[in-house]
């Protein structure tokens, strides 16, 4: 990943670099990864996840 910082603007350059970061999901997979996660509880999370976004997804399907 590369963000180009313009006319010494690094404030700018930061955001974004965050803002790609937050899109990609690199904050959510390390908080994550910070401690084991057995994999009963994996699989129970990913089905939530699942059923969330499925939720989601009628919610605007609908409208």
């Amino acid at each position: 990943m590369e963000i180009k910082v313009l006319a010494n603007d690094v404030d700018r350059a930061l955001k974004t670099l965050k803002n790609k970061l937050q899109k990609e999901g690199l904050f959510r997979e390390i908080k994550n990864r910070k401690y084991y996660e057995k994999p009963s509880v994996k699989k129970k999370r990913k089905q939530a996840e699942a059923r969330k976004r499925k939720a989601k997804a009628s919610r605007f399907k609908a409208r």
